[in-house]
């Protein structure tokens, strides 16, 4: 883990990014409101965000990057918006995917897999197996994520564990719940930010959040960009991170 105090520089002066930062993209419809254009205008901007965004992040060094894509609440909203969101997602898995493979990122897909068509899951399969052994950078698409739902379901999955006799119930520990989640293999965020000025995370990595540093912006997504995210990051260097232990002069 990074210290934050000692490792905000790098060798060339600039400020060390986390291993791993998160994204709530939030702001889209509000966006497209404010202009009065359709939601969908508002969701197309997001992906020019989102392009934006992956490559300031490899610029800056950023390991991980997780957005929140579409999560497990957002399959409520009207059937034409749900239909648009899934158009925009098909879209950006045909046209990014070989541009993500060319700089070295690997694309990580976590959520709910089953209420996906199966040609975006085919989509996701071959992106994933195109780029898995690419190392400069993870971007992690949480998509039909819902944070409770994964939960419950790592929950399951060591009762069907005990059940079966693979593992004792003595032997359960917070690795071995973790083990089970989406992001068994990604670390946690150090990082969380969400835009829009909205102040709460919506159901996004609950029980990986527990260390992480929250920065809430003003920025609708559409409109995020480079110098943003480097002020989120700025403002996490600021903070001083104990993980529940204190330091001389702390309270």
């Amino acid at each position: 883990m990074r210290d934050a105090d000692e490792n905000r520089m790098d060798g060339s002066g600039s400020i060390t990014p986390p291993e791993h930062v998160a994204i709530i993209m939030d702001g889209n419809g509000r966006w497209a409101k404010a202009r009065g254009l359709p939601r969908t205008a508002g969701h197309k901007k997001g992906v020019d965000a989102v392009r934006r965004t992956v490559e300031a992040a490899r610029e800056l060094g950023v390991g991980t990057l997780t957005i929140f894509s579409f999560s497990s609440e957002n399959w409520r909203r009207p059937e034409e918006e749900v239909t648009d969101l899934m158009g925009l997602l098909r879209f950006y898995l045909r046209s990014e995917v070989a541009e993500l493979h060319k700089a070295g990122i690997r694309l990580r897909v976590i959520g709910d897999r089953l209420r996906l068509s199966d040609d975006i899951n085919r989509l996701i399969d071959n992106a994933e197996a195109l780029t898995r052994d690419n190392r400069t950078m993870t971007l992690v698409v949480a998509l039909s994520y819902g944070s409770r739902q994964e939960i419950v379901l790592a929950a399951r999955r060591l009762a069907e564990d005990v059940a079966a006799g693979r593992v004792s119930a003595g032997a359960i520990d917070e690795g071995a719940f973790a083990a089970r989640l989406f992001t068994a293999d990604i670390p946690d965020p150090d990082l969380i930010i969400r835009t829009s000025g909205e102040k709460r995370i919506s159901n996004f990595l609950l029980w990986q959040a527990a260390y992480a540093e929250l920065v809430f912006i003003d920025t609708l997504w559409p409109d995020f960009t480079k110098r943003d995210l480097e002020a989120a990051i700025e403002e996490f260097h600021r903070r001083e991170r104990r993980f529940g232990a204190t330091t001389a002069g702390s309270r």
